[in-house]
């Protein structure tokens, strides 16, 4: 399939080409096209205390261009996708990014690489159906199992195909056969991570109050996802409440490759989130529980296709755990969001394993966003995250004092 992606690249961008817009006097093979394009620097910096390793400073650019057409042979029926992004340090790299060598620094996971990020064909179907075959950014429900990872410089995105439809007012479904894996970081000779999943997530509105959801993640030689949830919004005069409860459970794997077989995995998943809002402000408070191992399983409740960077703390400290002892993350958050200024939020999480309550820390976040720059287009952020360690001796989770802050500017364009 891998060839299938990359033979469809490399013909949808000769069709760019001037010679190549027109088959004929009469028959246009590209129509409706559009480009779009970002430019986003940013400076990070982390620092993990006591670790022997010195703080990391990268100072990086993502650079992306897009083209796409929702009319390919002036047909209504077939579309596509094309996007080629780069990651490039500007000056400041000295910083582990996995795969520069440079170990004896801090890890921030902004590689210097290149690759055809996205690539896909668009097949539209009766019922509001969409068929999309190739590479493609994937983000389901608020990331927490599939996700585009696009806080990093370079995004994850899944070669897949791929099937959204909403036959029905309300009643949304979303299927996918995946078959590669684009991760964050670089691969050798930009190959993907191959797999044989399935993804399948349906939710269905029943108003405006009430959503109810339902999903199944087979991630071959990983395990198995099946979870149910209900969200919604509720309206008091001039305040909005907005609500979550989730629940997920994860068995043996349904598909093993040849390599890694016998997988065990059983655990549990718990998500409460409440949100109040009034006039741009708002309050909220969450409770997220991600169990531990059970029975013979080896790891406990993990989510490897998520956009993790979103939860458990900015800071990074749990991404990437094997989560065997169960991660327990109360948070509460405060924020201001106004469309001439921007957004500023504050988070304070408390940690506790699972397995008998360890205290795994603290972690205070906070992050400002603005569009008041005068530049259509272009926003800034400022951010920062702020890991204090607990007083546990639990395993893997035992980590130092680690702080991480970030200045962004962003760019998006569409010619």
């Amino acid at each position: 399939m891998k060839k299938v992606t990359l033979s469809l690249s490399v013909a949808l961008l000769a069709m760019l080409t001037p010679n190549t817009i027109f088959a004929s006097d009469s028959i246009k093979i590209l129509d409706d096209l559009s480009f779009e394009g970002q430019i986003r620097p940013r400076f990070e910096t982390a620092d993990v205390v006591d670790n022997n390793k010195e703080r990391a400073n990268a100072f990086t650019v993502r650079t992306s261009l897009k083209v796409a057409s929702k009319k390919l042979f002036e047909s209504d029926m077939i579309g596509f996708g094309v996007e080629a992004l780069s990651v490039n340090p500007l000056g400041a790299d000295t910083y582990n990014s996995t795969d520069n060598g440079k170990v004896t620094y801090d890890t921030i996971v902004d590689p210097n690489q290149a690759r055809i990020s996205q690539a896909y064909l668009d097949i539209k179907l009766p019922s509001f159906t969409l068929l999309r075959v190739g590479r493609q950014a994937v983000n389901l429900d608020n990331q927490r199992f599939v996700g585009s990872v696009d806080w990093r410089q370079m995004p994850q995105t899944l070669d897949a195909v791929s099937l959204t439809t909403s036959p029905i007012t309300g009643l949304n479904i979303v299927g996918a056969y995946v078959y590669g894996i684009n991760t964050v970081k670089a691969h050798p000779n930009n190959q993907s991570n191959e797999t044989s999943s399935a993804i399948v997530n349906g939710s269905y509105k029943l108003h405006e109050m009430m959503k109810l959801r339902a999903y199944s993640y087979l991630l071959e030689s990983i395990h198995d996802t099946y979870g149910v949830a209900i969200e919604g919004n509720i309206k008091a005069d001039a305040m909005q409440i907005s609500y979550l409860g989730e629940y997920a459970i994860q068995a043996d794997p349904t598909f093993e490759n040849d390599t890694t077989k016998n997988v065990k995995a059983d655990s549990k998943y718990y998500n409460i989130d409440l949100l109040a809002t009034l006039d741009g402000f708002g309050v909220g408070i969450n409770y997220e529980v991600l169990g531990e191992k059970e029975g013979s399983a080896t790891t406990g409740f993990t989510t490897p296709l998520a956009t993790l960077h979103k939860f458990d703390g900015w800071a990074d400290v749990f991404l990437g755990s094997n989560n065997a002892n169960g991660l327990i993350d109360t948070n509460v958050r405060i924020s201001y969001m106004n469309k001439d200024f921007g957004k500023i939020e504050l988070l304070y999480h408390t940690f506790n394993a699972q397995n008998g309550e360890d205290d795994l820390g603290s972690e205070v976040d906070a992050v400002l966003v603005t569009q008041s720059l005068g530049v259509e287009g272009l926003s800034a952020l400022l951010k920062g995250a702020f890991y204090s360690k607990g007083n546990s001796n639990a395993g893997a989770y035992v980590a130092n004092d680690k702080s991480v802050a970030w200045l962004q500017f962003d760019y998006k364009f569409k010619i």
